[in-house]
Parts: structure tokens; C-alpha cells; sequence
């Protein structure tokens, strides 16, 4: 007996060393999970914070000096050729590894004419360019650069084409040169805007083809422009040549509006800099819808299109960035971000991004520089020094669009009238700005965990109390587990059936959803101040804790009568809508899937967690305490109210933060039951975006690296340091609501 005893001991000290080891390891295995998620989501988000750089690759002689000035630089995505557009009407292809030219094309010159302006239009994969000659002609061209694969070997064949053919085409019939020009070339419109002479002509050249015409007709349309005062200092057509920008000598900037080429229309008139400065470089940041101006002292200045109050479009200035305290003598735009490069008269070269106004490089790269190109990939860019030395610098620059203003503070974006926190992470082309503010995901996410809780606190705690203290134990036995069965509903049959039943439900009955939040509550306050009046004899009958059984009935009823009356509450005080006036009297939209909808799916969802977890800390209140209450004469109500609720108080409230850490982390059911738009606006009739919904929507059409997917691992580390910190302080309030009433 003495062995099997001493052998049943040893066993249960082995069994207790598995169990507080095994405790122990799942619990350090939580903690070490949570800490590696941490660091795991910080370790994709760090690149965005990194500086950006550029470095020196190589440095060459100017490729066919002779060839003329250079009026242009320019090189393909590959970073392997480049072109040199000159002064005599030559294209210079060459190498960029060892400046080697690869070709040398000409445009067919006049006798006797020579090259008086060029002017290069909006950067695309096909480069568009224009010559304005002496003679009052111009020449249009395309360059670019044709990618091909020989036995695996990537080959670049730079080529040129003619959109209006090798000849001259003439601007001016009096044979004025050509001072300024500029040129587009759409799918069916070429537009031509030249100065010559004394006035500045827009010529538009459009074809149209017809089906018993083998060859299509070219329309030519010509209209006339007064030159400003002060002269011309560079013309500018947008890419879809909708609408032409005039800089004057003098510092203004003059707006048309010429989609009818036969009537330029000015819209606007700006004086750009100060009169003690100068322009010195103008050109379009990516998606033409502005314009950055590079002044004498220095400074780029960003100016756009926006509506002022009565709807006209003008022009307005929306952010400066400080060069250097020398002239910026060029602005080149990147091809595929709102991005851009300076040269000062310093021989400084300068990277900035407009939306997030960050200043990322500046780096001294020569004494004086002429000319420069960026990559359309904006991973290089090539140089041309006054001394004839081209050099080319690598760029590192992954993710310039990230600044804690993009993040959380409100910006001015192109195209909209003031600045706003916007989340807007992609678009059908390159031109879009992306809008990167988190504000109104942090907004929608608080928005629907208020509301969610605001549906679940109260149901939850007062059932909780109620099932715990008041309720008859054979009518608990009941109630408990299927309030707590509730919870294994999955949330995705929650958001399925808020979004594709109960939407459109509470839409077609809002008048009587309102109606029930006001019946259902004054006819159980009702029906139970009526019961109080009702004799004893009938109230004995009820078995004590299974009066709350009696309250089915009335709510059932109640809430039918009001649901069931909401046609005829519209019709008789709303003009058959509560919806249309709502929006007329209170000027609030009305969205299907809204707030509301968010908040009865997911306080449904959110009201077995806090429950459980509440009447467990109820019921567990000892009985010494209420026993002796009671026995002190105080009633039940009172009882509830001074003992139970305070010594379940840290219990009540962990189960308030873990419900609200359910809310805030909910995915599936804001994800179906809302527009998922990003908008902030409180009203309980419009939809949100929460952080998580945005996650898994975004995350799957993200590209692997990019700012957009690393900006929504970010917004994962948000909500995760949001949650972190809220819960740790919820814990301490917790333990010191514990050591408040562990007393009593």
C-alpha cells in the first residue's frame, strides 16, 4: 500500500511539473508569437522611413560635341541609352555605360533656315518633340526606343518617327521665325502652338477618315492669341491638349481653355512670382495638371487647377519648396509619380516630392550644369556640365510619397479645392496622385467599434447582471449557454446577413426601425410599472427570477406594432420618405450600408463576448457579501448596485476592453456590411472604412514592396500598437479597480 501511495504521489508531482511547465511554455509561446508579429510588421514598414540616395556611376565626353548645342537630354527605362537632341536639328543616340553613339539622325532643314525654338511635349513611352525654324515651319517628331530579345539578350534599337511627315509644315504665312512653340500629338488631334511675330497662333491639324476614302482627310483649324504683355517666355499644352499655359517675361502665367480649337478661351491670369525675380523654368509635374515654376531666387512654387467659388476653374498655388538661393535653372518631372529634379545655378542637383513636400536629395554633382535627364523610372539621371562632361548617378529612392503629413495631416491633392484627408491608394493610370492619410481609417475604425459598442454595452452588461443576480438558476441554465452559443457564429454569416438582409431591410423600414428603439423600451418600462400594481395573489404565481419570461410577449408584440406601422409613419410625417427627408431638412445622405447597419451586426457579434465574461464576474461575487447585505436590511436593487457591481467591477470591466478589442479588430462584418468608403463623416446614415476592412481588401491587389503594400502593413502596425497600448491600460486600470474592492 505503502509503494503504490508513494508511487501515486511521485505521479502527481509529474503531472504537476507537466502541467506548470507546459503553462508556462504556452504562455512564453504567446509572448514570443506577439513580439515576432511586432517586429515582423515593423521590419516591412522600416524601408518607408529611409533616406534616399544617389551615387556616382560614370562620367563621359559629350557625344558629338559638334553636333550643336544640346536643347535636350534624354534616355530610355533601362538606363542603357540615352539622346541628345541639339540646336542644328541633330539626334544623338548613344550609349550610357561608355557614351559610344550608337546613331545620329537629322531633320530635314531648309536651305537657309535654322532651328529658333524647341520644345519637348508631356513625356510618355513615345518622347514628342518640336523644332520651330526661322522660316515660320515647324518639325514634329517621335523618338523612342524599341526593346527586343536575340537569344535572350535584351536589345534597344532607338528609332524616330514623323507624325506630320519629314517636310516642314508651315505655322506662319509671313515666314516669322518661330520664337516659342510647343506641340501635341493625340489619336486623332495634333495641336500646334507657336509665337511669331505678333501673335501667338494655335493650329490644330485633325484627321478624319472615311469609309469610301482610302486615305484620311486632315482638317486644319487656325485661331489667333494677343501675345501677352511682357512677351513669351515658354508655352505649355497640357497632354490631352485641352487647355494651354502662356509664362510671360514679366512673371505672370496666363491660362486658356482651347478644347474649341477655333476659340481659345482665357480663364485665368496669375502673376506667379515677385516682381524682383524671374522665371527661369517652368514645366508640368506627372498627369499635367500642374505646373511647377522654378523662380531667380530659388524656389519651385506648385500651382494647379481648382475651383473657386463660383465654379470657374483658375489657377492657385498649393506648396513652395525651397531650392537653393540660386536660380533653379531646370525642373524635370518623373514619369510615373508626382515626383520631380532641380538644377540650381549652384550645380546642385535636388529631388522632391509634391505631395509629401519632402526635400529627399540634395547633392552637389558639379560647378555648373546645362541639361539633364531623368530616367522614366526615376532610378537615374543623366547630367550635362558647361564643360562638356555628361555623368551618370544612380538614384535610391523606393518610397518618397511617405512623410507624416501624407499620414496625418490634411494635404492639398491635385484637383480638389482645399486640402483633406483623403485614402485614395490607386487608380486606372500613372497620373494619379496616390493619398495615403490614415486619418479617416482610424476615424471609420473608432466610428463603428462607438457604435457596435454602443448596441452591445447596454444589452450586454444589463443582461449580465440580470441573468447573474435576478434570474431563477433553472431559467439561467437556459439563457447563458445560448447568449454564449452566439459567439460561434462566424462573423462572415453576420456581415452576409447584414449586408444582403438587414441592409436593405432597415432601408425599406427606417421609420419603423426608429419606431422600435422608442416602443419596444416604454412598453417593457410600461408593462412592468403595470405589473407592479397587479395583486399579489396573481404576482405570487410567477415563480421568482421568471418574471422577466412575461417580457417576451411585449417585446414580440411591441416591436412588431412597430415595425408593421412604418409605411403609415412615413406617409403621415414624413411625405411617404424618411429618407428623402432626412436629406431635405437635415441635409444627411442616406447609404444602405451604414453605420447603423454596422452597428446592430456588430454589437450582435461583440454582446456573448461581453456577456460571458461579465455575469461570470457576477455571479462570482461572493455571497457573504449580498447575504449580509440583505441581512442589513438593504433590498436587492441596493444590494446590486453598492456590493455586487463594485466587487465585480474589474470583471466587468475587462470584459468593456476585450469587447471593444473585439470591435475595433473586426474585419469581416465592416468589410460586408458598409461601402467601405474612407469618408468622415459621424452621421449614423453614412458608411465608413475601417483599418482592418482596408486590409483585406487592398492587401491582395497590393504589389509586393511597394509603398502601397508596405503603407498597409503600416496601417497593421497602427492597429496593433492602438490595440497594445489600450489593452495595457485597461489592465492597469483592472488591477486597480482589484485592489480597490479586493476588500470588501
Amino acid at each position: 500500500m505503502e509503494n503504490s501511495s508513494s508511487l501515486y504521489q511521485q505521479w502527481r508531482l509529474v503531472k504537476d511539473s507537466i502541467a506548470r511547465y507546459g503553462v508556462i511554455a504556452g504562455g512564453m509561446g504567446v509572448i514570443i508569437a506577439v513580439v515576432m508579429i511586432f517586429f515582423y510588421l515593423l521590419y516591412v514598414v522600416f524601408p518607408l522611413f529611409l533616406p534616399a540616395s544617389v551615387e556616382h556611376k560614370v562620367s563621359f565626353n559629350l557625344p558629338e560635341k559638334d553636333a550643336g548645342k544640346t536643347v535636350l537630354l534624354d534616355m530610355e527605362e533601362q538606363n542603357e541609352l540615352a539622346a541628345r537632341f541639339t540646336d542644328q536639328g541633330k539626334i544623338v543616340f548613344f550609349k550610357i555605360s561608355t557614351g559610344e553613339v550608337i546613331s545620329t539622325e537629322s531633320i530635314k532643314l531648309p536651305e537657309g533656315t535654322r532651328v529658333t525654338s524647341f520644345s519637348q511635349g508631356s513625356p510618355t513611352k513615345d518622347g514628342i518633340e518640336v523644332y520651330g525654324l526661322s522660316d515660320g515651319k515647324a518639325v514634329l517628331l517621335k523618338h523612342k526606343f524599341d526593346v527586343t530579345y536575340n537569344q535572350n539578350q535584351r536589345v534597344i534599337s532607338p528609332s524616330l518617327s514623323y507624325p506630320m511627315g519629314e517636310e516642314p509644315i508651315e505655322l506662319d504665312a509671313s515666314g516669322a521665325k518661330i520664337n516659342a512653340i510647343t506641340a501635341q500629338i493625340g489619336a486623332t488631334i495634333t495641336t500646334v502652338v507657336a509665337e511669331a511675330g505678333t501673335a501667338i497662333k494655335l493650329i490644330s491639324f485633325e484627321k478624319e477618315e472615311s469609309l469610301f476614302a482610302d486615305e484620311a482627310s486632315v482638317n486644319k483649324t487656325e485661331s489667333l492669341i494677343d501675345i501677352p504683355a511682357g512677351g513669351v517666355n515658354k508655352l505649355l499644352l497640357d497632354k490631352d491638349g485641352s487647355y494651354l499655359y502662356v509664362v510671360t517675361n514679366n512673371g505672370s502665367l496666363l491660362f486658356y481653355d482651347i478644347n474649341d480649337k477655333s476659340s481659345p478661351i482665357l480663364k485665368h491670369t496669375e502673376k506667379v512670382v515677385e516682381d524682383t525675380h524671374k522665371i527661369t523654368s517652368v514645366s508640368f509635374l506627372n498627369g499635367d495638371l500642374s505646373l511647377l515654376i522654378g523662380d531667380s531666387s530659388g524656389v519651385v512654387t506648385q500651382w494647379t487647377k481648382v475651383r473657386d467659388k463660383d465654379s470657374n476653374l483658375v489657377l492657385k498655388k498649393i506648396r513652395s519648396f525651397t531650392v537653393s538661393k540660386k536660380p533653379v535653372i531646370e525642373i524635370k518631372s518623373e514619369q510615373r509619380r508626382k515626383g520631380f529634379m532641380t538644377l540650381d545655378g549652384e550645380g546642385n542637383l535636388g529631388v522632391f516630392h509634391s505631395t509629401s513636400e519632402k526635400e529627399l536629395i540634395k547633392e552637389h554633382v558639379s560647378q555648373e550644369l546645362v541639361k539633364s535627364a531623368l530616367s522614366p523610372r526615376a532610378n537615374g539621371v543623366l547630367l550635362q556640365s558647361a564643360d562638356d562632361k555628361v555623368v551618370f548617378w544612380t538614384i535610391d529612392n523606393e518610397h518618397p510619397e511617405v512623410s507624416f503629413k501624407t499620414l496625418w495631416q490634411e494635404v492639398w491633392y491635385e484637383s480638389y479645392d482645399k486640402p483633406d484627408y483623403i485614402w485614395q491608394s490607386s487608380a486606372s493610370n500613372n497620373d494619379f496622385e496616390p493619398k495615403y492619410s490614415l486619418i479617416p481609417l482610424v476615424f471609420g475604425t473608432l466610428k463603428a467599434a462607438f457604435y457596435a459598442m454602443l448596441v452591445a454595452m447596454p444589452l450586454a452588461l444589463m443582461s449580465a447582471v440580470y441573468s447573474a443576480y435576478f434570474m431563477a438558476p433553472a431559467m439561467r441554465q437556459y439563457v447563458k449557454p445560448t447568449i454564449e452559443i452566439m459567439g460561434a457564429l462566424p462573423t462572415v454569416i453576420l456581415g452576409f446577413l447584414a449586408g444582403l438582409w438587414l441592409a436593405p431591410f432597415v432601408e425599406e423600414n427606417l421609420a419603423g426601425i426608429f419606431c422600435f428603439m422608442l416602443l419596444v423600451p416604454l412598453s417593457v418600462l410600461l408593462f412592468s410599472l403595470l405589473w407592479e400594481f397587479l395583486p399579489a395573489e396573481i404576482v405570487k404565481k410567477v415563480p421568482e427570477g421568471w418574471d422577466s419570461a412575461l417580457i417576451i410577449p411585449v417585446i414580440l408584440l411591441s416591436g412588431w406594432i412597430a415595425l408593421s406601422s412604418s409605411l403609415t409613419i412615413e406617409d403621415w410625417f414624413f411625405n411617404g420618405s424618411l429618407r428623402e427627408w432626412i436629406k431635405i431638412n437635415l441635409g444627411l445622405g442616406y447609404d444602405q450600408r451604414n453605420s447603423m447597419i454596422v452597428g446592430i451586426a456588430m454589437g450582435f457579434a461583440v454582446i456573448p463576448t461581453i456577456y460571458t465574461i461579465a455575469e461570470d464576474a457576477v455571479f462570482s461575487v461572493p455571497k457573504h457579501l449580498t447575504v449580509g447585505s440583505l441581512a442589513l436590511g438593504a433590498t436587492a436593487w441596493q444590494t446590486m448596485i453598492k456590493i455586487v457591481l463594485l466587487t465585480a467591477s474589474p470583471g466587468i470591466f475587462s470584459a468593456v476592453m476585450i469587447g471593444l478589442g473585439r470591435a475595433v479588430g473586426e474585419t469581416m462584418i465592416v468589410l460586408m456590411a458598409t461601402g467601405n468608403t474612407p469618408v468622415m463623416d459621424l452621421s449614423v446614415f453614412q458608411g465608413m472604412r475601417t483599418l482592418a476592412a482596408n486590409i483585406a481588401v487592398e492587401m491582395p491587389e497590393s504589389e509586393v514592396d511597394s509603398t502601397h503594400y508596405r503603407i498597409l502593413f503600416l496601417s497593421a502596425l497602427v492597429l496593433f500598437a492602438f490595440t497594445f497600448i489600450f489593452n495595457t491600460f485597461a489592465e492597469i486600470i483592472r488591477q486597480r479597480l482589484r485592489e480597490k474592492y479586493s476588500s470588501l
